[in-house]
This record gives C-alpha cells, structure tokens and sequence, in this order.
C-alpha cells in the first residue's frame, strides 16, 4: 500500500478549497460595476488558472457572478 497520493486526488482536496476561499474573499469587494467586473474577473482567472481550467472563462465568470452578486445585495459588498 502506498502512502503518496495521486496528484489529481492532491488536486481536489487542496488546490480547490483554496481556490474557492480566494474567490470568496475577492468577490465582495467594488464600489461601481466596473470595479466588480474587474475584480470579479482577476479572482476568476487566478482561479481558473490555478485549477487547470481556462483562464478567460475564469475571468468571464468571476466578472459576471461578481457583479450580479454585488448589484443582488449592495449591504454585501463593502
């Protein structure tokens, strides 16, 4: 029986808890939609680069839930 991990299993339990914590972090932050959007967008393509995933799709997501979570609850995102 081995003791080294696959790296894919590695992959799951570390790399994307901490990928979702930095998104959560970063995604209440923006005082104007474009300050959202971008914001959003930076933390979406860390996060998507991180994860092995496609940076601009990170980015197009994180930019678009960022502002529609900031915009759905403005109390949130201070």
């Amino acid at each position: 029986m081995s003791l080294q991990r696959a790296p894919r299993e590695i992959h799951a339990k570390v790399v994307y808890p901490l990928a979702f914590l930095a998104l959560a972090g970063l995604s209440a932050c923006g005082d104007s939609v474009p300050e959202q959007a971008l914001l959003g967008g930076g933390a979406g393509a860390v996060t998507g680069a991180v994860v092995g995933g496609s940076v601009l799709t990170g980015a197009a997501v994180g930019a678009a839930g960022n502002v529609v979570y900031c915009q759905a609850y403005p109390g949130r995102c201070r």
